[in-house]
């Protein structure tokens, strides 16, 4: 909403400002089309050169996470302690043996399927199993355990990172694609040197036109955009970092409780639960 918002604010005050200055949109207009397709068309083919398939993709996927945010809730981080509290109290009664049915086939525990939009999330799903099937292989140091999962975490972010990435180069190549585009406007213009002045102004406007929309599109548009993916994404990766803060709490020998406690302090404020929401979510879930 708030993006919208800003969008609406960049056009109006950049472009009400030029008409009430005593600007006109004739040469902006006329220039425009070509300029966008010469400028546009270099950033998206230099896009396309220097990325894989699938940052392409996620760039195009990224635009979603600009304008709707991360897409874990409130909601979403309390499901999330409540399934870390579900299976590591396990652990602490039943032994890691009795959890090995749930993290072998997760797609078919009971415990799992309480929280579809977690189990849909294969990089949170696979992060919990592989970490508790490491334990059933005996590897229970907690500062070992702790050190494999940062560096899983590490890599996962780093490649979730790759679109915003490519969308913040493309931000920073927009300025000079557009002198490119003024420069090409400027031979045109000597190409018609002889012409009237009247001419020449305009095609001088029509030239400088690629130079405002570089600019105009990178720090007003692009380069924002860029920068809240990025945001999002960091956003994002915080879920994936309380799911390690639980594990290394119970491996440290905590109690449930006492591990999502830890858990739970590494929410996001905005959508931290508070104690008390968090021991009725529990108690809720075990009944």
């Amino acid at each position: 909403m708030f993006q919208i918002i800003g969008i609406v604010v960049l056009f109006v005050m950049v472009f009400g400002g030029f008409v009430l200055a005593g600007g006109h949109f004739d040469v902006i207009l006329h220039a425009l089309p070509f300029e966008m397709m010469m400028i546009g068309g270099a950033a998206i083919g230099a896009t396309l050169i220097g990325n894989d398939l699938g940052t392409i993709k996620g760039i195009g996927g990224g635009f979603g996470k600009i304008m709707g945010g991360s897409k874990w809730k409130k909601q979403d981080y309390q499901d999330l302690l409540t399934l870390m509290f579900a299976l590591t109290k396990m652990v602490k009664t039943k032994g890691v043996v009795a959890l090995e049915p749930h993290i072998e086939k997760p797609e078919e525990s009971p415990i799992f399927q309480k929280y579809p939009k977690i189990l849909k999330d294969h990089f949170a799903v696979d992060f919990i199993c592989d970490t508790f099937r490491m334990m059933t292989m005996n590897l229970d140091d907690p500062h070992q355990v702790e050190d494999v999962m940062e560096k899983q975490l590490e890599k996962h972010h780093h490649e979730a990172h790759k679109p915003a990435h490519a969308l913040q180069n493309m931000a920073d190549a927009l300025p000079a694609l557009g002198i490119v585009a003024a420069v090409l406007g400027i031979i045109k213009t000597m190409g018609a040197i002889n012409e009237p002045p009247e001419k020449l102004g305009l095609l001088i406007g029509g030239a400088l036109v690629g130079t405002f929309l570089g600019v105009f599109l990178a720090y007003g548009l692009v380069g924002p955009m860029a920068a809240r993916f990025a945001s999002v994404e960091d956003e994002e990766s915080q879920f994936y970092k309380i799911i390690k803060n639980v594990m290394v709490a119970h491996l440290h020998g905590n109690a449930a409780q006492v591990s999502v406690e830890i858990g739970r302090g590494a929410v996001p404020s905005a959508y931290q639960p508070s104690f008390a929401q968090l021991e009725e979510a529990i108690n809720a879930a075990e009944v």
